[in-house]
């Protein structure tokens, strides 16, 4: 399974934060959405960076509650591991545990075409895993 099916079910609106915005505004937007990361992006297409709640948290922890009125580019990662919709969910899982990222940007063609959360691994995962199983068991059913 690849990534592209990933994106066919969950699609591929992809939550951005201008770098200019203000970490509360990136809050905000984390909570109303009920997600865990935002691409910063100048135009919606470029990726610059990505800021995620554990960001927000080690920025509160260094900078106090003056953290809010920081702009999302001071905290942001800025070299932020990107996909393509080609590649595996296997490699997906692989990289996400190296580099102990959550959430990784998908290309297309160098625009931003979705988000792959551990969550949509995790999920890809155990459905390739039952596909399989149910695979073997109707397989070894009709050859008894």
């Amino acid at each position: 399974m690849n990534v592209e099916a990933i994106l066919r079910n969950k699609g591929g609106a992809v939550a951005t934060v201008a770098p200019h915005a203000k970490i509360a505004e990136a809050a905000a937007m984390l909570r109303r959405e009920g997600i865990g990361a935002l691409v910063v992006s100048r135009d919606g297409s470029a990726v610059d960076g990505i800021i995620s709640e554990r960001d927000i948290v080690h920025g509160l922890a260094g900078l106090g509650a003056g953290l809010l009125d920081t702009e999302v580019e001071t905290l942001m990662t800025r070299r932020v591991f990107t996909c393509s919709p080609r590649d595996t969910i296997a490699d997906l899982a692989v990289e996400m545990t190296q580099r102990r990222i959550r959430h990784i940007p998908v290309l297309r063609e160098g625009a931003l075409a979705g988000i792959v959360s551990i969550g949509d691994v995790v999920k890809a995962r155990l459905d390739e895993m039952e596909y399989e199983t149910t695979s073997l068991r109707s397989f070894i059913a009709g050859a008894s």
